[in-house]
Formats: structure tokens, sequence, C-alpha cells
């Protein structure tokens, strides 16, 4: 398990060979921030026992982050740790964006569009803010298409809408995900093959998206070499495409049009074909690519006469993480 895991490696670490160098905080990406938590912070004894009150909300990921937790600390001792949440980057969502359609009172009690892969986000919109200011500030759209997809619309260098929502099963189609799906189905299915809650989530944790519809292929790079041979391969790869495609028209109606698009993660940084195919039919919007600058990866791989720029930004989740912890170390420090 993780916690087993992580004390291997701390031994690892510290063997004869490898000694750990003088360590000044530990970062963790935290995807899910809870219903009340709104910014970044050390790691502390309340903390973690709002982790653990709120494992039922992310049983996937926040049960092993607690685990390495515990473990780091108790290595460490008076190591600062400092946990770094998906879900910050979405804290000033518009009220619109944020709500959900159920019940007020679950409103009330914090549950809402939540977002995730908010620190992949708040790299990409630094990054584009570096090379090209004036893009980052107009309406963008940010794709992050790996194991796990989303997208979120940016305007003004701020989220107003994403497509993860109060967990990351929901939004596009995903590796093992299904994304969003009629919650009629899902009782139906659960009614139909006796399934119980336990069992459904770990079905639409692992059996669903690419895996499902293709009949178990989860990986692109695999389906993309698959689909001249294998109808439900090139099935999966069309859906994640369509689906991908239709998110990127519905945000630019809700931004009230589109300026910029950026690729990124596993896929949308490495798989030209799939680039081309989500950006195929959206020339009524102006956008065109460059067949030859998508094919060699380029930073930029729209056409020159594209009223859209589409880019590729190479992610990098830990770099943000860093930052985070250094900002949060000093002003620990700075204030005793």
């Amino acid at each position: 398990d993780h916690a087993g895991a992580a004390a291997e490696l701390m031994d690892w670490l510290a063997s004869e060979n490898r000694r750990i160098p003088a360590l000044t905080a530990v970062g963790y990406r935290i995807v899910h921030g809870g219903l009340h938590i709104v910014k970044h912070m050390l790691v502390t004894q309340e903390l973690l026992a709002e982790f653990r009150a709120d494992q039922a909300l992310e049983v996937t990921h926040l049960p092993r982050e607690i685990a390495l937790i515990e473990v780091i600390g108790r290595r460490f001792g008076d190591l600062p740790q400092v946990a770094c949440f998906d879900t910050v980057f979405f804290v000033g969502l518009p009220r619109v964006a944020r709500l959900l359609p159920i019940a007020r009172k679950y409103d009330q009690a914090g549950v809402r569009r939540l977002g995730f892969h908010g620190l992949s986000y708040a790299y990409l919109i630094e990054e584009l803010a570096r090379t090209s200011p004036a893009d980052a500030a107009g309406r963008v759209i940010l794709a992050h298409l790996g194991s796990g997809a989303s997208m979120a619309a940016m305007r003004g260098g701020k989220p107003i809408d994403t497509s993860m929502a109060f967990t990351p099963t929901a939004g596009l189609m995903m590796a093992t995900r299904p994304g969003d799906l009629d919650p009629g189905l899902v009782l139906y299915l659960m009614r139909m093959e006796k399934l119980s809650l336990e069992q459904m989530e770990d079905y639409l944790g692992r059996e669903c998206g690419l895996a499902g519809v293709s009949g178990g292929i989860s990986d692109m790079h695999d389906l993309l070499q698959r689909r001249g041979r294998d109808v439900a391969a090139a099935e999966a790869v069309e859906l994640f495409c369509y689906q991908a495609r239709k998110m990127i028209g519905a945000y630019a109606a809700a931004l009230g049009g589109l300026e910029t698009v950026v690729f990124a993660g596993g896929i949308g940084e490495n798989a030209a074909p799939i680039r081309a195919e989500i950006c195929a039919g959206l020339e009524f919007l102006g956008l065109r690519l460059d067949a030859a600058a998508n094919a060699a990866g380029r930073d930029v791989i729209s056409a020159a006469d594209s009223r859209i720029t589409v880019r590729i930004i190479r992610t990098d989740e830990q770099v943000m993480i860093a930052r985070i912890v250094r900002t949060i170390v000093q002003e620990r420090d700075s204030h005793g």
C-alpha cells in the first residue's frame, strides 16, 4: 500500500549511497480540498483530522494522501509539510458556474462544482502569461488531457468554468472514468447488475471511459495504433475527440468568444492526431491548425490565418507545488 511504499522509499533515499540532502519542506498535491478549504496551507493535526472526516468525498486519492503525509511526518518530525489543493484554483468561480442543479440545502452545506487539475491550470496560465501576456488576459480554454481529462474556461486570467465538478469523475471522457453520465443510467446499472455502492464506485473509476468503450484499452497511444483494425478502439478515440470538441464549443459560448486554446497533459502534449481531430470542425470559430506544426509538436500549432491561437504548453504540477511550498514556508518564517 502507499504507506508501506513510502516507508520503503524513505529507507532507500536515506541509504548510504543515496543520502537525502537537507530538506526544507515537503509539498503534496491534494486532489480534493474538501468543501470548505479555500487556500493552500501547512499540514496540521487539525487539517489531517479534516482530511480523515472528508475521505468519503474522494476515496481514490485522499486516503493514500493521508497515509503518505503520516509516514513523512513520522520520519521527519518537525519538517514543514504543505498541502497544495487542486480545488483552490477554482475557489473564485462565478456563482452560476459553481451551482449544481440539486436541492438548495446541499449548496448551503458546500456541495458545489469544485473543479480539479487546478495545480496544472495554475502553471499553464502562468506560463501563458510569461510567453504571451495579451493571450493570457483574453478568452482562453485550457485543455488538460491525460488519463484524467478536463478543461477550464479562462477570462482575464481567472477561471469562469471547468468541466470536472464535485468529483474528478465528471466532465470529459477519460482513460477509465466516464465523465458526465446520465444519473439515471447509474441507477439502472446498479439495479440490473445488482451492484453495491462500493462496486458502482469502482466501476465508474476503473471500467468506463476509453477502457469501457474500447473493451479494455485505456492508453491513448495504444488506441491510436489499433484503431485502423479495431472498431471499438476507433470509436473510443472518436468519442474522446467528439466530447472535447463539444466542450470547446460550449466554453467558447460561455466566454462570449475565444482567442486561445492550450493543449496540455500526456495526450494533449504528445498526441498530434488527437489535437487535430479535436480541432477539426471548429473552423466556424475561426480556428485552423497548421498540420506541419501540429505534427512537430511546436509551441504554436495554429495556422497563420487562424483567428484563434492554438498552443501546446507542457504542464508541470511539481514546479507549481514547489512554488506554493516556498511561498508558504517563507510566509511562516517571516511571521516568526
